[in-house]
């Protein structure tokens, strides 16, 4: 159960489900930074509630899920590719209460966007909406919603040591039992804190579905890995231009550029700059033709 998400369909129903475990990953996005109790509870649920996601759809690229508000947490994102690789980060000041969304962010907004991971600007969709509910599960749940998509709902756990969750989504076509998205919704909301956490995904199946024929797939692996790299802080700086790079240059001696995601420090000297804009030119000058 380790890392993985698991995806279930029930056999003669028109509904299909999820279940995924952050156990290291999560570990690891939490050895970056010293988070508050509260937001490290929520962070957790939203690197689960956006694997979660990433899986329902079609895409090559990313799903990046975000909420900022005004209140003691600004800032909370997270990175899930279609490779099942996850990253996030959150902005909060140093006391956070333990309440609802609203007492952690404030008036907020929920930012859902969806890269497909091709070129061109129709691949990558946005989607912003109120930040509502009590829970990021319910404000998830009323996102989907209001975006129209199919009938999805969600139930999200974390502690210290594991982040984890659970999907259902109504897939197109009643079937032949027009109740079954009542009655696995009513079985799935009887899942506790405890269950999703340290039970497997066969063992929460069963647990809540055992009277229902249910497919088991393959468990996909799930890792923590950052996308940053000294090559992408290179055209970050390149972008800058000569001048500016020169500039701070001159007046820190260095460029050091450090990840909010994944806390890794990245330096450039006077030398490495100078590399940045080749062809032939100084920082600071104008190229010289050969």
């Amino acid at each position: 159960m380790n890392d993985t998400l698991q995806r279930f369909l029930f056999e003669r129903l028109s509904v299909r489900g999820e279940v995924v475990h952050l156990d290291a990953t999560w570990r690891e996005a939490l050895s970056r930074h010293d988070y508050p109790p509260p937001v490290r509870t929520l962070l957790g649920e939203m690197m689960a509630s956006c694997l979660l996601l990433s899986a329902t759809l079609k895409l090559q690229g990313s799903i990046i899920m975000q909420i900022q508000g005004d209140g003691p947490v600004s800032l909370m994102v997270v990175e899930a590719t279609a490779q099942r690789t996850l990253r996030g980060l959150a902005h909060s000041v140093a006391e956070v209460p333990e309440g609802n969304l609203q007492a952690k962010f404030g008036s907020g907004r929920l930012v859902i966007t969806v890269d497909h991971g091709k070129e061109g600007t129709a691949q990558r969709y946005q989607g912003i909406v109120a930040l509502e509910g009590k829970t990021l599960a319910a404000a998830l749940d009323a996102y989907l919603e209001r975006s129209e998509q199919l009938p999805t709902r969600l139930w999200l756990a974390s502690n210290e040591q594991c982040a984890a969750g659970l999907l259902l989504q109504r897939l197109p076509g009643a079937g032949a039992d027009e109740d079954a998205w009542d009655r696995v919704v009513t079985l799935g909301a009887t899942i506790t804190d405890n269950e999703l956490l340290e039970l497997p995904a066969a063992a929460i199946i069963q647990r809540l579905f055992h009277q229902e024929d249910v497919w088991l797939l393959d468990a996909e692996a799930v890792s923590f890995r950052c996308s940053c790299s000294r090559e992408r802080v290179a055209g970050m700086l390149h972008n800058l231009g000569p001048d500016e790079v020169t500039d701070i240059l001159r007046t820190e001696g260095e460029i050091e550029v450090t990840c909010e995601f994944c806390n890794k420090r990245y330096t450039f000297d006077a030398v490495d700059a100078q590399q940045l804009f080749a062809e032939g030119a100084q920082l600071g000058t104008h190229p010289t033709q050969h």
